[in-house]
C-alpha cells in the first residue's frame, strides 16, 4: 500500500541533504504512530518564506507499507492513501488514409509525436525550422552578426519558444498527465529533482539535450521529422483534411494536430484565409525587469539565501478590468532576443539549469484587451507587431533593444549610464537608452509603474532606481485562439487538431505538452494504429 504525508516541516541544515532531514521527519512521525513505513521517497519540496524569520522547507513524501493502514492512524499522523492514477489510451477501428502530420516540434508536437510513434502511428512531423542544435547555431550566429533567420530563431526550430527559457515546469492547470509529462522528461535525461520540486525547471542546457534526444527516438520509432518545412496550406475536401502544402511540396495526411506555437503569424493568417473559425483573445505586453540576483535573494531569504536555491517570485496587481504581473521569471538569467520578423525586436528570458547568471530578469506584462485593438484575430497580430517594430526603431536598428533604468522610467528621464545592474540582452552589448513611454501605450506604462511600486512594497528592492527595464516582450502567449469542440477538432472538421500555446489552449511547457498528449490520444481513441 502507497500512502503520502504532507506538509513536513524540515529545518533547513547548512550542507545537509534535504531529503535525508525530510526522510528523517517522516520516520519520527511514522514511529510515534507505531507505523512501519519503507521505500521511503521525497514527493514534493518548497521553501516556506513567509517569515523572514522562520524560513523552512515544507516537504511531502511518499512511502509504503507491507499492511493497510487503518483510519486512526492515518488521521493521527495526516497521512492518506495514496490514489493510483495510470495513464491509460484506447485505440479505435477507423482506418487512416494516410500518416498523421504533426506541425511544429515544441513541447506540445513533441510529446504529440511521440505519444504517436510510441503506438505505432507513425507521424510526420513538420518543423518550420532546424534541429535543436543547428537551430543553437543559428541563434548564435544572430547574436555575433545581426543578421535574423526568420525560421531559425529563439522561436522557430525543434524545441519550440520554450527551449531557449528557463525551462519552468510549473502550471496551474490539474491534469494528472502533468505527472506523466515530468516522468518522461526524466526519461530523456531531465534531473529527476523535477519529479519533487515544487518549482520544477530544466534549464536552456537541458532542454537542448532532451530535444535532440525525443527527436531522435520519434524517428526511431517510425516517426518522420522533417526539419525547414514550413505549412503554407492544408488541403481538404468535405470537412476532411487530406493534405498540406508545404515550401518543400505536398504532405499526404490521415490527420492533423495542427501544434504551432504562438508565433506562427503566417499560418494563423492562412488558416483564417481559408475559413477556420479563429478568434482574437486577451494577452500581454510589456517589458523584462533585470536586479541583481544577489540583492534578490537577500530581499527574499535574509541570512538564509546562502543555504538556498536562487529566490524567484510571482507578482499580480489588478486595477479595475487591467492587470500587471511578473511572466516567466529567469532567476541567474539573460534577457534574450527572440525576434522571428526582419526589423522587430522581442524579448524573452533564459536561464540555464544552475541559475548561476549575475542577474535575475522577468517579464513585466500589462493585459491586452479585445477593445485595445479592435477584437479580431489579426489586428491581435498586428498590434503586438507595431510594438515589436516600434522597439526595433527606437533602438535604432541591427536589434538593439530600447532600455532604461526603472529609476529613470518612473521620473520619465533619459538615462545616460547603467548602475549596479547591467542588461544582459545581446550579451550587453545591444541596447539603446530609450524613455520607455514613447514605445509603449500609455495604459501599459501606465500599468507598469502601478505595478513596479506595488511590487517594491512585496520586495524591497523590486523598484531600485538602478533597476534595468528592456523592451518589448510581446509573446506571452498566442494571441487568437484556433476554435475546437469537445473531440478536441476544429469546428467544422473531421480529423484537424488544433492544440497546444499556439491554438490557444495552454501556456507553457508542461500545460503544452498535456495539451499535446489529449490530442494524439483522441486520436488514437478514433484511429486505429498503422502498425497494428
Amino acid at each position: 500500500m502507497k500512502y503520502i504525508l504532507q506538509n513536513l516541516r524540515v529545518d533547513i541544515e547548512k550542507g545537509a541533504d534535504v531529503s535525508a532531514l525530510a526522510f528523517d521527519v517522516a520516520r519520527k512521525k511514522l514511529d510515534k504512530a507505531n507505523i512501519k513505513a519503507q521505500n521511503i521517497n521525497l514527493s514534493k519540496k518548497s521553501v516556506d518564506a513567509r517569515k523572514k524569520d522562520d524560513i523552512h522547507y515544507v516537504c511531502s513524501v511518499i512511502f509504503e507499507t507491507n499492511a493497510p493502514i487503518n483510519e486512526r492512524s492515518l488521521k493521527r499522523v495526516g497521512a492518506t492513501q495514496l490514489a493510483q492514477k495510470k495513464f491509460e489510451l484506447e485505440f479505435g477501428d477507423d482506418q487512416l488514409n494516410a500518416r498523421p502530420v504533426v506541425v511544429g516540434l515544441g513541447p506540445c508536437g513533441m510529446f504529440s509525436a511521440l505519444l504517436l510513434a510510441e503506438n505505432g502511428y507513425r507521424p510526420i512531423v513538420l518543423e518550420r525550422g532546424p534541429s535543436v542544435f543547428e537551430r543553437k547555431a543559428k541563434v548564435n550566429e544572430f547574436y555575433k552578426t545581426g543578421i535574423l533567420d526568420v525560421n531559425a530563431n529563439i522561436q522557430f526550430g525543434a524545441g519550440g519558444a520554450g527551449t531557449f527559457s528557463d525551462g519552468k515546469l510549473v502550471t496551474r492547470i490539474n491534469d494528472d498527465r502533468c505527472s506523466y509529462v515530468l516522468e518522461r522528461l526524466v526519461d530523456f535525461g531531465a534531473p529527476k529533482e523535477i519529479l519533487y520540486n515544487a518549482k520544477p525547471h530544466l534549464g536552456t542546457d537541458n532542454l537542448l539535450g532532451i530535444v535532440d534526444r525525443v527527436s531522435k527516438r520519434i524517428n526511431e520509432l517510425g516517426g518522420e521529422i522533417h526539419y525547414n518545412t514550413t505549412v503554407l496550406s492544408v488541403n481538404t475536401k468535405n470537412g476532411v483534411a487530406y493534405s498540406v502544402n508545404t515550401n518543400r511540396g505536398e504532405i499526404a495526411c490521415g490527420a492533423l494536430i495542427l501544434a504551432l506555437g504562438h508565433s506562427a503569424r503566417d499560418t494563423y493568417k492562412t488558416l483564417i484565409e481559408q475559413g477556420y473559425d479563429v478568434v482574437a483573445k486577451p494577452f500581454s505586453v510589456g517589458v523584462r525587469i533585470e536586479h541583481l540576483q544577489s540583492e534578490l535573494d537577500c530581499a527574499m531569504y535574509g541570512d538564509m539565501a546562502q543555504y538556498l536555491p536562487r529566490a524567484e517570485y510571482s507578482l499580480s496587481k489588478i486595477v479595475g478590468e487591467r492587470g500587471v504581473s511578473s511572466f516567466c521569471m529567469c532567476p541567474g538569467g539573460e534577457v534574450v532576443a527572440a525576434a522571428s520578423e526582419e526589423g522587430g525586436v522581442v524579448t524573452n528570458g533564459m536561464s540555464n539549469y544552475a541559475r548561476d547568471g549575475v542577474n535575475a530578469n522577468a517579464a513585466l506584462a500589462v493585459s491586452v484587451l479585445p477593445k485595445d485593438f479592435g477584437n479580431t484575430p489579426m489586428a491581435a497580430i498586428q498590434f503586438q507587431r507595431d510594438l515589436e517594430k516600434a522597439a526595433f526603431s527606437a533602438g535604432g536598428g541591427n536589434y538593439f533593444a530600447p532600455s532604461q533604468t526603472v529609476g529613470g522610467f518612473m521620473n520619465g528621464t533619459l538615462d545616460k549610464s547603467f548602475g549596479k545592474v547591467l542588461p544582459t540582452y545581446m550579451g550587453g552589448e545591444k541596447t539603446q537608452f530609450v524613455n520607455l513611454d514613447k514605445v509603449l501605450p500609455g495604459f501599459v506604462t501606465e500599468m507598469l509603474k502601478v505595478g513596479i511600486a506595488d511590487f517594491d512594497r512585496k520586495i524591497k528592492g523590486f523598484g531600485a532606481d538602478y533597476a534595468v527595464l528592456t523592451g518589448v516582450e510581446t509573446r506571452t502567449s498566442a494571441p487568437v485562439r484556433i476554435l475546437r469542440n469537445e473531440n478536441m477538432l476544429a469546428n467544422g472538421s473531421l480529423n484537424i487538431y488544433p492544440a497546444g500555446e499556439g491554438a490557444g489552449y495552454a501556456g507553457g511547457i508542461t500545460s503544452a505538452a498535456v495539451d499535446g498528449i489529449a490530442v494524439a490520444a483522441k486520436l488514437m481513441a478514433k484511429y486505429r494504429p498503422l502498425s497494428r
